[in-house]
């Protein structure tokens, strides 16, 4: 007769399982990439309730190789701050891991890291982005919807969050404002989550 196994002994074994599958995705990208190819990898949480998504590296996000380095990251982290938002629940990525890739080769990757996150929110910035996740056809999804504000169904343990491109979002009032407008609903579902 075996004993039961405690819970957080149970989320740390599928905890390990993330981060090894996250660091042998993280190796295929790497491998895939040359001099002229620097790939730029997801960053945050392997098991994250929320999962950001933008479509393209920009340039200080090459140089360092990490997703949302710079001034989006940082915008995106006074904005979660301001929702009471765990930062630390958080996993970012971009669709493309390489500046100037093209889209079918990405696909794979991005697929593979929704499987590994298992996130609780998709948030798609942009509407390339959002071409981009409805290209993939992820096993049992709906096509997001670029013109629904607020929350939709993206898959049955999934929901979906569009929201205006950060990176063409940081240098206009205006443009800030439509951003902070949209990405405002994260923070009531962030706090209707259970405390498990």
């Amino acid at each position: 007769m075996s004993a039961a196994v405690p819970t957080d002994e149970i989320y740390q074994r599928y905890l390990q399982k993330a981060i090894s599958e996250i660091n042998e995705l993280g190796d295929e990208i790497g491998r895939a990439g040359d001099e002229t190819h620097v790939p730029v990898l997801g960053s945050g949480h392997p098991l994250a309730d929320v999962f950001l998504l933008k479509y393209e590296p920009k340039p200080s996000e090459v140089q360092e190789g990490v997703a949302f380095y710079g001034r989006a990251g940082q915008a995106l982290l006074k904005s979660l701050q301001r929702l009471r938002v765990d930062p630390m629940s958080v996993y970012g990525t971009n669709c493309l891991k390489f500046a100037g890739q093209e889209p079918t080769e990405a696909m794979p990757w991005l697929t593979q890291e929704l499987h590994i996150v298992q996130p609780k929110l998709l948030v798609l910035m942009g509407e390339p982005t959002v071409e981009f996740t409805n290209a993939i056809k992820f096993p049992l999804s709906d096509p997001v919807d670029p013109a629904i504000e607020g929350l939709q169904r993206f898959t049955a343990t999934v929901e979906a969050l569009v929201v205006p491109d950060i990176d063409a979002a940081l240098d206009e009032a205006p443009a800030k404002t439509a951003f902070w407008n949209a990405f405002k609903a994260l923070g009531p579902w962030w706090q209707e989550l259970p405390p498990y």
